[in-house]
């Protein structure tokens, strides 16, 4: 509401739409190419999602739209199954995607660390770079200097004024330079065929029983798992930029609910776009969901209703848009030589670790979950070197001896099982003391080398007590211990 009633406000929103819609159509058609589906579907689709979302989605100003990691899993099933099969995918994915974003799926944010959000931005900022490769290979030598040119516009002209997105400039300027020269240079319209009619309701034409969703199901929760993980990152990248908090479970069942009625009209699915939704945020400025609504408006307007217009632009111009969204996104904060040697290796580690994998599998999806467990094993690893057990041997008053280990430190599986190997079973006395006031049973693996340590003083005729267990250890060694298996 308050972009409606200030102008200034409105015409940034607007603009940031149409710029928006502009990257994507270029990108929707490659999509559409990847899942192996006519240029109509991903465009479509793109469309469907954008303006769906801005109505039911919980972060404003992010763009969803068709996305090369939801082509990349649908794909199969096209080749395989065909486009009506497809179509069921993607509203089965949209179901299960719904089912999860209100099971909880989003609070599962918080397990993301710092240096995987690190990384997944920096792999982010490479695959962008990346994609426009192809573009600049085997190209007219004119392609080189346009794309100068549009990167020279998007610099220098934020320092002279704001009023117009300096992406839109640069995309209007480039075009009517090539039409004005009559140049002869890779555009939108060699990337395929532009739709000249409305998406139309569709319902997919599949056996509804029990093998169809065996053939369906393994691809369609892919798809929702890499869709929702994509969808919530960037969802938390733009929370980081303009320093606002959004609803990530409203995010995730938006985002089934828009690949559902995207579905219906015959389209191949989608997610949020990370750099759509980078231009739309950090080089338009736009922050409320009418970019978004517009962004899915104008890609419609524009491809129906203005395809010839459309087709002439060339792809210099949004490779320059893109580029300039890579070098933006990219934390170069991260990789300076101060930053390095400031920060635990075990960050460094996982960082790296999430690049690595991502822009080898091209998939974010794979790379935030690498980063992931690579972080949890570090932490594991380093927490286990915390637990300390000291030994000392008092006598009561009659003189009798009783060991006593003081274990301290955090017990778990890889912290427990050097636990066994820490007490001297041969040397110490008939009477045993464990005393873990200052540590904690987190798992069965600790009640099971507890019980082994237990079990192997017993075989040598001394008796062991366990002191000072705080209620939670107490009650999962009482419910556990003599039931787990001695190996």
């Amino acid at each position: 509401m308050a972009a409606l009633r200030s102008p200034k406000l409105l015409r940034t929103e607007v603009l940031a739409g149409l710029v928006v819609a502009l990257a994507l159509i270029p990108e929707a058609i490659s999509f559409s190419i990847i899942a192996g589906v006519d240029p109509r579907v991903g465009l479509f689709a793109s469309f469907t999602m954008a303006v769906s979302i801005s109505f039911l989605g919980g972060r404003p100003a992010m763009i969803s739209a068709a996305t090369g990691a939801i082509a990349l899993v649908i794909a199969p099933v096209m080749r395989e199954y065909g486009y009506d099969y497809l179509i069921a995918t993607v509203l089965l994915g949209g179901l299960i995607q719904i089912a999860l974003g209100l099971g909880g799926f989003g609070k599962l944010m918080r397990f993301i660390p710092r240096s995987v959000m690190v990384g997944f931005v920096n792999a982010l900022a490479i695959l962008i770079f990346m994609a426009q490769i192809p573009y600049m290979v085997d190209v007219p030598w004119l392609v080189y200097p346009m794309i100068a040119v549009g990167i020279a516009i998007m610099i220098g002209l934020p320092r002279v004024t704001k009023v117009v997105p300096a992406p839109l400039v640069a995309i209007v300027a480039l075009t009517a330079f090539t039409v004005v020269a009559a140049l002869t240079v890779p555009n939108v319209g060699d990337e395929g065929e532009l739709p000249d009619s409305l998406p139309a309701l569709f319902i997919p034409n599949v056996p509804f029983n029990l093998d169809t969703l065996q053939i369906i199901a393994p691809y369609a929760l892919a798809m929702a798992l890499v869709g929702l993980l994509e969808s919530l990152l960037t969802a938390k990248l733009v929370d980081d930029i303009t320093d606002t908090h959004s609803n990530k479970t409203r995010e995730s069942w938006g985002q089934g609910a828009s690949n559902v009625i995207t579905a219906f009209f015959g389209g191949m699915g989608g997610c949020a776009m990370i750099g759509q939704t980078l231009i739309n945020v950090n080089a338009s400025g736009a922050r409320t969901r009418i970019s978004t609504f517009l962004a899915g408006v104008f890609l419609l307007i524009l491809v129906v209703g203005f395809g010839d217009v459309v087709a002439i632009i060339p792809m210099a111009a949004l490779v320059a848009v893109m580029i300039i969204v890579a070098v933006g996104t990219f934390d170069w904060h991260s990789i300076q030589p101060a930053t390095l040697r400031r920060m635990p290796k075990s960050e460094t580690i996982v960082m790296v670790s999430t690049v690595a994998v991502t822009v080898a599998t091209h998939n974010l999806a794979i790379g935030v979950v690498v980063g992931v467990l690579v972080a949890m094993t570090l932490f594991a690893r380093r927490v286990a070197h915390l637990t300390e057990t000291r030994r000392e041997v008092v006598e009561d008053r009659n003189g009798v001896p009783t060991a006593v280990y003081h274990v301290t430190g955090q017990l778990f599986f890889a912290s427990s099982n050097d636990l066994y190997t820490q007490f001297e079973y041969a040397d110490d006395p008939d009477q045993v003391v464990i005393d873990l006031t200052q540590s904690h049973i987190w798992d069965a693996s600790t009640v099971a080398s507890l019980d082994a340590i237990t079990t192997k003083y017993e075989r040598k005729g001394k008796t062991v007590e366990l002191v000072g267990l705080n209620d939670a250890s107490a009650e999962r060694h009482l419910r556990l211990s003599g039931s787990l298996p001695s190996h």
